[in-house]
C-alpha cells in the first residue's frame, strides 16, 4: 500500500480507523474465536444423511452471527450514502468563535458525511420526491462537531413535541404500508392541511430541490439559528450553509421515477463513482451573522425553524471549504453506524431556544441507544473523536475501553483528582449565560404565528417553470388524496399563499378554483431561492454524456467528440444495442460502455449522435434509440448531432427546434451540424464548443415542443 502523504491532521481519523480495519487477502478462513476452518460448506452430521450435530460450534456460531446481522434501521434517513473528506477554513475567525477549527487555516480537520432521504427505508430508491439529510461529522481536536443538517433551510414543525406526528403522518399508512417512500396520501395531507406552520416547508417540497441531480449538486442548511461565540465571550446568532462547488442542479419528476426503476441507486452510485475516479466534491461552508441586539430586527422570529432569512438581508459570510475524497471501507461499519447528534458541539458552538431544535438536543441521542445497542456507541470507530477521551463513564454493553485505577468518580484524591475539569480559557466547553426567565405554559410565542408570507416569497421567487414543476407536484400528490375535503383544505391554503397558485392547482386535483385572493400576495421575493438564478461560471465537469452508435460509426466525430468532454471535464460513454465492441467506418473497433437495455436517457446529462451512413440507418429503425432521443429532448437535456447523426433527431420528431441540413446550428439546446458542399463535417471545435456550453448551461427550458413528443 502507497505511503499516505496527506498532512497528520487530516489523516487523524484514518490513522485511527486503521487498526480496526481488516483485509483478508491471502488469509485463512478462521472462526471468531480465531481458530482455522476446514469446510465451512457442510454441516458436522451423524453420517451423510443423519441429523447435524449441536457440537458443531463453527455451524452454530456462522448462523448465530448471521441472525444478528441487522440492526434497526433509522426511523428518518434510513436511506444514506456516506463519504470521507476533510474542512480546511480559509482564514482566522476567531472574531466569530473560539473553535479551532474555524481559526487554523493551515489545519485540515477530518470529517465524514452522509447524504441521505428521509421518509423511505433503509432499501428504498435515491430519486424519490423528499427533503435530503446533509450531516457531517468534524473530528476537531476539541472534540466532535456535528453539523445536522437538510439540503432545504427549513423544516415542516416549530416545536419537536409534534415530531412523532408528522412521520407518522408521512410514513406508509398503518392499515397497509403503503406508500412506500411517499408523501402522496391522505394521511401526510390530512396533516399538513391541519398545520399550516408546515406550508413553508411544503413549498420546498414540491420544488425541484427535493429532487437533486447529485449529492455533489446539493446544497445544505443547518436549519436552525445556533450560536458562535468567540473567546471574550461574545456571542451572535448564525445560520449555517453548505454551497456546492458544481452548483445546486435538479431532475425533473418524469426522471426521477424512471431511475426509481432502472437505476435505484441512482445517487449512491454518482457519489461513489466521482471519488473513486478522483472528481472529489467540494462544498463552501458560510453563516450568515446576526449580532444579539438585533434578533427582533426582522419580521418573523429567528427562533422559528419554520423561517429563513433571506439572503438580500442578511448575506452568506465563508468560512470555509470541504472536499470529499474517499469512500467508505465498509457500509455498514461506517455509514450505518455512524451517529450524528445536534448536541455534539464544541467550545464556540452553542445553541439558541428553538423549540425544534431544543426536542432533538433529547432525541438524537436517545436514538441511538436503541439502534446501536447502548451509551457505548461513541466507541464505535467511525464514531469515536480524534480528541482523547477521559470520563468516568463505565460499562454498559459492548464496552471496548479498558479503564485503569482505582477510581471512577468525581470528586477524589485516590487518582490525583483525574480526570480534571478545564476552565474555559484552556479549551473547556462553557454554555453562552443567557437570562431565561418566565412562568411553565404549554404555547407558542405569538411571534410564531405567521405561517404564509415566507411561503409566498418562495414562491415569488421562483422562475416560471419552477412555478409550473410546483404545481405540477401538487397535482401529482394531492390528486392522489382520495378524501374531498382534505384536496379543499389545501388549496385554501394556497390561495392564502397566493391566489394564482392555488387556482392553478385546484383545477388539477378536482377541487372549485377559489373565485378571489384569500389576502394580498405582498410582493417581495428573494432570488437566492431559484434554482435558476446566475450561479457559480457554467461547467460540464463531471456531466455524463451518453454517445449512441452503431456499427459503420464514424469514429472520428467519436474521438473529436470523445476528446472535447474529456477536455471540459465531462465524461462520454459510448451506448450501442450489445456489450462488448462496435467496428466503426473505417475498421476501428470502439468499446461499448453501456447497453440500450441497461440504460437510459435518464442516466446521462446530455446526448450525442455522430455520424456514419450504416450507424444512423440501424439507430433509425431502433425504437430504443428514437426513444434516447425522445426522452432526452422531453427532460430539456442538451443534444447534439454530427453529419447523418443529424438524421436521427430528425426521425425522432423534435417539435419546435431547428435541425441543420448544412452548416452549425444550435437551437435550444439542440447542436446539430449537417454536411457542407464538399462533403466534410462542420468544424468539429464549433460543435463541440457549442455543446459544451449547452451542458455547462444546465437545462434548456426554453423548448416549446418539448410536451409534444412521445416519451
Amino acid at each position: 500500500m502507497a505511503a499516505d502523504k496527506r498532512p497528520p491532521h487530516e489523516r487523524a481519523k484514518s490513522d485511527q480507523l486503521e487498526p480496526f480495519r481488516e483485509d483478508a487477502d491471502g488469509a485463512a478462513l478462521t472462526t471468531s474465536q480465531g481458530v482455522k476452518v476446514s469446510n465451512t460448506d457442510d454441516s458436522l452430521t451423524a453420517g451423510p444423511r443423519g441429523p447435524t450435530l449441536m457440537e458443531d460450534f463453527h455451524f452454530r456460531e456462522k448462523l448465530t452471527h448471521f441472525d444478528h446481522e441487522r440492526i434497526p434501521e433509522r426511523v428518518v434517513h434510513a436511506r444514506g450514502s456516506a463519504a470521507h473528506g476533510y474542512f480546511e477554513c480559509y482564514e482566522d475567525f476567531s472574531d466569530l468563535t473560539q473553535a479551532k477549527f474555524l481559526r487554523d487555516p493551515s489545519a485540515r480537520t477530518p470529517v465524514f458525511v452522509r447524504f441521505s432521504t428521509v421518509v423511505g427505508f433503509r432499501g428504498s430508491a435515491d430519486t424519490v420526491r423528499d427533503v435530503r439529510g446533509f450531516a457531517t461529522k468534524f473530528y476537531t481536536e476539541d472534540g466532535n462537531f456535528d453539523l445536522v443538517g437538510n439540503n432545504m433551510p427549513v423544516f415542516f414543525i416549530q416545536d419537536a413535541i409534534k415530531f412523532p406526528d408528522l412521520v407518522h403522518s408521512i410514513k406508509p399508512q398503518p392499515h397497509h404500508e403503503m406508500p412506500q417512500a411517499s408523501a402522496a396520501h391522505d394521511n401526510f395531507w390530512d396533516f399538513v392541511s391541519l398545520t399550516p406552520e408546515s406550508l413553508h416547508q411544503i413549498m420546498w417540497v414540491l420544488s425541484d430541490r427535493a429532487l437533486p441531480r447529485s449529492y455533489r449538486m446539493m446544497e445544505g442548511f443547518g436549519v436552525h439559528t445556533f450560536r458562535l461565540v468567540n473567546a471574550e465571550g461574545k456571542a451572535r446568532f448564525v445560520k449555517w450553509h453548505w454551497r456546492p462547488k458544481l452548483g445546486s442542479h435538479s431532475l425533473v419528476w418524469d426522471e426521477t421515477q424512471k431511475l426509481a426503476g432502472k437505476d435505484p441507486d441512482f445517487n449512491r452510485r454518482d457519489l461513489w463513482e466521482a471519488i473513486e475516479t478522483g472528481d472529489y466534491p467540494e462544498y463552501e461552508l458560510g453563516v450568515q451573522v446576526v449580532e444579539e441586539a438585533d434578533e427582533h430586527g426582522f419580521d418573523f422570529d429567528l427562533l422559528d425553524p419554520t423561517k429563513l432569512i433571506p439572503e438580500e438581508l442578511v448575506p452568506i459570510r465563508p468560512l470555509g471549504r470541504m472536499v470529499l475524497n474517499r469512500n467508505p471501507d465498509n457500509f455498514f461499519a461506517e455509514t450505518e453506524q455512524v451517529a450524528f447528534h445536534p448536541g455534539h458541539v464544541v467550545p464556540g458552538i452553542d445553541f439558541t431556544n428553538d423549540p425544534l431544535l431544543q426536542g432533538r438536543l433529547f432525541s438524537y441521542l436517545d436514538t441511538q441507544l436503541i439502534r446501536l445497542g447502548g451509551p457505548n456507541f461513541t466507541e464505535i470507530p467511525i464514531n469515536r473523536p480524534v480528541a482523547q477521551v477521559h470520563n468516568n463513564q463505565r460499562d454498559g454493553y459492548h464496552r471496548q475501553t479498558i479503564n485503569r485505577g482505582r477510581t471512577n468518580y468525581s470528586p477524589n484524591t485516590r487518582g490525583g483528582g483525574c480526570p480534571m475539569t478545564t476552565g474555559r480559557m484552556d479549551g473547556g466547553y462553557v454554555h453562552h449565560q443567557e437570562k431565561v426567565e418566565g412562568r411553565k405554559v404549554r404555547e407558542r410565542s405569538p411571534s410564531f404565528g405567521d405561517h404564509y408570507s415566507q411561503a409566498t416569497l418562495f414562491w415569488n421567487s421562483m422562475s416560471e417553470v419552477e412555478k409550473e414543476h410546483i404545481v405540477e407536484a401538487a397535482h401529482f400528490e394531492i390528486g392522489k388524496v382520495e378524501e374531498l375535503a382534505i384536496r379543499e383544505r389545501m388549496v385554501a391554503h394556497f390561495n392564502r399563499i397566493d391566489h394564482e397558485f392555488g387556482v392553478r392547482v385546484a383545477r388539477g386535483v378536482g377541487v372549485a378554483p377559489p373565485a378571489a385572493p384569500a389576502e394580498p400576495n405582498h410582493g417581495r421575493s428573494s432570488p437566492a431561492l431559484s434554482l435558476e438564478r446566475p450561479q457559480r461560471p457554467a461547467s460540464a465537469a463531471t456531466r455524463k454524456v451518453a454517445i449512441l452508435a452503431a456499427d459503420g460509426v464514424d469514429e472520428r466525430d467519436v474521438a473529436a467528440m470523445t476528446a472535447a468532454l474529456e477536455a471540459a471535464g465531462a465524461e462520454a460513454m459510448l451506448v450501442s444495442k450489445f456489450a462488448g465492441e462496435i467496428t466503426g467506418a473505417s475498421g476501428k473497433a470502439l468499446k461499448v460502455d453501456k447497453m440500450f437495455i441497461a440504460a437510459a436517457s435518464v442516466m446521462f446529462d446530455a446526448v450525442y449522435v455522430p455520424g456514419g451512413r450504416d450507424s444512423i440507418a440501424t439507430l433509425l429503425k431502433s425504437g430504443e434509440a428514437r426513444h434516447f432521443v425522445n426522452e432526452a429532448f422531453r427532460h430539456c437535456k442538451p443534444l447534439a448531432a454530427t453529419g447523418e447523426g443529424v438524421e436521427l433527431l430528425r426521425g425522432a420528431s423534435l417539435s419546435g427546434v431547428r435541425l441543420s441540413d448544412e452548416g452549425l446550428v444550435a437551437d435550444a439546446g439542440v447542436v446539430t451540424a449537417g454536411q457542407v458542399r464538399d462533403g466534410r463535417h462542420a468544424a468539429a471545435d464549433e460543435v463541440s464548443r457549442a455543446f459544451v456550453e449547452a451542458i455547462g448551461g444546465g437545462r434548456c427550458w426554453m423548448r416549446t415542443g418539448k410536451d409534444q413528443v412521445p416519451a
